[in-house]
């Protein structure tokens, strides 16, 4: 069987990182033969990878889907949050297949809108909900599917965002204004709104939730802190978040997000010219940095979930409580451990180290992807377009929440709601 061909439209972090690199180890699987890239440096590095022509290669998305005819299978959209939507919907129009990167959108009326023009043009569509195909979330959901542990009483969920990996993405980076991208909950978190839907296998009915920017604001500044770090800050010794100390010395693998060119010259050009050299406490960054969320789903189970920058390992800790026996699991560890009521014994599986990204999920979505592509199983897709809106949908009714101090919303009578201003 012959590859299937794609377009990759945003070669910049995960899209570069995370989904290129499959067609490269995999090339009887996947070439991409078609980027739309704005960084020159980038386009012409992955154009040299990948042996892209000139002709198929753009600056724009603009550029390579104002075509009468698709060039390729597939369309990986891996371009900022708020460039999904038009993106996406040309894409499918012209005939791609597509393959989104997470979220969907930060406007939920523009979720349920792309869901429809899948179906409507019967492309498949898939949005990367990596964590689903990960070994560890999978034996978890085996695991409740059988019955191990009985019906699921209650879920508690935790989500160690690392506290320099919130200062990079969510205080100085592209994720750091919820105006310009994302509100947190939807960004960093709708993987785990998703996550806990698909292990609970019900809908969720209702949720409330909490949580603010508390720490990274200018009242907590320094003081005589300047506004970029390398402009001699009087706190460069004492301050976990100094850029200068941070990105030359153990965070200088990041340095890669906002540089094409690594040396210390290179790093320290860009801390004097990119947000990534700005304090953190004078940074124009607005998302939470801790937020909580309760849910109730179809049936009476509940669930909690807990992001806080301001931890020391970026993980997720689960527990889940059965009628029957518990499941604990920590994704850092690759372990979980599955405790029976009855018999009291406690089974403990050790996964093997994950290949790639997000503890494996980012190869498991390709081939998946692929192979769903291929043989025609696209209402069966693991995280389809169907699956992620309403888990979106919880993600953007916790937001509004949090914002209306806790006030619990309805599921049903807010996508309810937002349905009814899609145009048909």
């Amino acid at each position: 069987m012959k590859p299937l061909t794609a377009i990759l439209i945003g070669a910049g972090d995960r899209g570069g990182r995370a989904y290129a690199p499959y067609a490269l180890e995999y090339p009887n699987e996947l070439k991409i033969i078609g980027l739309a890239e704005p960084n020159k440096e980038r386009r012409i590095r992955y154009q040299q990878d990948h042996h892209i022509s000139d002709e198929n290669c753009y600056e724009s998305w603009e550029e390579i889907l104002n075509q009468e005819t698709k060039i390729a299978d597939i369309a990986i959209i891996c371009t900022l949050d708020q460039n999904h939507f038009k993106p996406t919907m040309k894409a499918l129009e012209l005939g791609y297949h597509v393959l989104l990167e997470k979220p969907m959108s930060p406007d939920p009326v523009e979720c349920i809108m792309m869901e429809r023009a899948a179906q409507k043009y019967n492309r498949q569509f898939t949005i990367c909900h990596v964590l689903r195909y990960t070994e560890f979330w999978a034996t978890i959901k085996k695991i409740i599917s059988k019955g191990d542990i009985g019906k699921v009483v209650s879920l508690q969920l935790n989500e160690n965002v690392e506290v320099m990996h919130m200062s990079h993405s969510f205080v100085r980076g592209n994720w750091n204004n919820k105006g310009r991208t994302s509100p947190m909950i939807l960004q960093k978190s709708c993987h785990d709104m998703d996550i806990i839907s698909f292990v609970i296998g019900k809908d969720c009915k209702q949720v409330s939730s909490y949580g603010s920017l508390m720490h990274f604001k200018e009242e907590n500044a320094p003081i005589g802190a300047p506004n970029r770090c390398l402009d001699g800050c009087p706190a460069e010794m004492e301050c976990p978040f100094h850029a200068g100390r941070y990105y030359l010395g153990e965070g200088k693998g990041w340095a890669k997000k906002f540089t094409e060119d690594e040396t210390n010259e290179g790093i320290i050009k860009a801390l004097n010219e990119t947000p990534y050299g700005k304090c953190v406490y004078r940074s124009d960054n607005d998302v939470v940095d801790h937020q909580v969320v309760n849910m109730e789903f179809e049936g009476g189970a509940t669930a909690t979930f807990s992001m806080c920058g301001f931890t020391r390992e970026q993980t997720r800790i689960v527990q889940i409580m059965g009628t029957k026996g518990e499941i604990r699991g920590n994704m850092e560890e690759n372990r979980i451990s599955i405790f029976d009521f009855l018999t009291r014994q406690e089974t403990v599986i050790h996964f093997d180290n994950p290949i790639g990204g997000h503890g494996g999920g980012d190869q498991g979505i390709m081939r998946t992807f692929l192979r769903e592509i291929q043989y025609g199983n696209k209402q069966d897709s693991v995280s389809s377009a169907s699956a992620s809106v309403r888990s979106h949908l919880m993600a953007f009714a916790a937001e509004e929440s949090r914002i209306n101090q806790g006030q619990s919303i309805n599921i049903d009578e807010y996508f309810t709601s937002l349905a009814g201003s899609v145009k048909s």
